[in-house]
């Protein structure tokens, strides 16, 4: 076997395709003693970085007014389903802009849909 292939092994194929802008809600699994419940982060998709086993991306939320960003490891087994709740519109590949943003203008435009 060579690393290729090992790699192609490790990736999740149930992962949603989402982009920079896009709202997601991720489920983590968080285990306490001996318990296991499921935990959700919800918030706006600031980065995507790297490919294959290696891919990552940034979550962005606002929690009692406080910014919190979670970076997650797009195949890592703590994360137990990724929905994607809004696709949002925006023009650049990584929205670090976003950070400064407060209220009205921190809002992101939905992408329209495209006639089927």
């Amino acid at each position: 076997m060579d690393v290729n292939t090992l790699n192609r092994e490790q990736i999740k194929a149930d992962r949603p395709d989402f982009h920079a802008g896009d709202t997601l809600d991720v489920y983590l699994k968080i285990v306490e003693g001996n318990k296991e419940r499921i935990q959700v982060f919800s918030g706006v998709v600031i980065q995507v970085k790297g490919t294959g086993v290696g891919k990552s991306f940034t979550v962005r939320k606002i929690s009692n007014g406080i910014g919190v960003e979670k970076i997650f490891p797009l195949n890592s087994p703590f994360i137990d389903k990724i929905v994607r709740v809004k696709e949002g519109k925006v023009r650049q590949a990584r929205i670090y802009y976003f950070r400064e943003r407060r209220g009205k203008s921190a809002r992101i435009a939905e992408a329209k849909k495209g006639k089927a």
